[in-house]
């Protein structure tokens, strides 16, 4: 036999797939969403953002006695789900009665009736952190009474607003 002098093609593997190395360097800020979304999703929770700003969702008084465990949504739905919440114990009674503001504000912040009931369980409740009063921006701080009057007199704004700004600097140094 005759062996055939044109060669057998041969297949082509396909390429695996590499990721590309490089480009921008991304913040710790843009990856955490995405670490904490599944872990988030996993416990019942659409979206992360109801606990990180549960404070901001019932006010800090409520915050500080409840806390979000889970949203459990029917199947296959996005709506009428059940909200579930660790309550401490002696303040059960009072966050029942207050469970239709609670359900109204968290529909509000989705902006769609999201939560139709609430279960309570009692437990411990991890206080959100306390953030301590941010000082008035420098334009909001009042300019000592015996340089007011003085500052007036100067025409140029911008001139006047320098001057104000050191007159303010010079009052907080004086008080401390």
């Amino acid at each position: 036999m005759e062996r055939d002098p044109t060669p057998k093609p041969v297949k082509a593997q396909p390429r695996r797939y590499e990721r590309p190395r490089g480009g921008q360097a991304r913040s710790i800020a843009e990856l955490m969403p995405e670490i904490g979304r599944t872990a988030f999703r996993r416990f019942g929770f659409v979206q992360s953002s109801v606990v990180t700003r549960w404070s901001e969702i019932v006010g800090p008084r409520h915050a500080r006695v409840c806390s979000p465990e889970a949203i459990r949504f029917p199947p296959g739905e996005k709506n009428d789900g059940i909200l579930q919440l660790v309550v401490v114990p002696a303040h059960a009674p009072i966050i029942q009665h207050v469970v239709p503001e609670i359900i109204e504000r968290v529909n509000r912040f989705f902006g769609y009736n999201a939560v139709a009931k609430v279960k309570l369980r009692q437990g411990e409740v991890k206080p959100p952190p306390e953030r301590e009063a941010k000082a008035a921006p420098p334009s909001l701080k009042p300019v000592p009474v015996e340089l007011g009057d003085s500052l007036r007199d100067i025409g140029d704004p911008e001139l006047r607003a320098v001057l104000e700004s050191l007159a303010r600097s010079l009052g907080s140094q004086d008080k401390e």
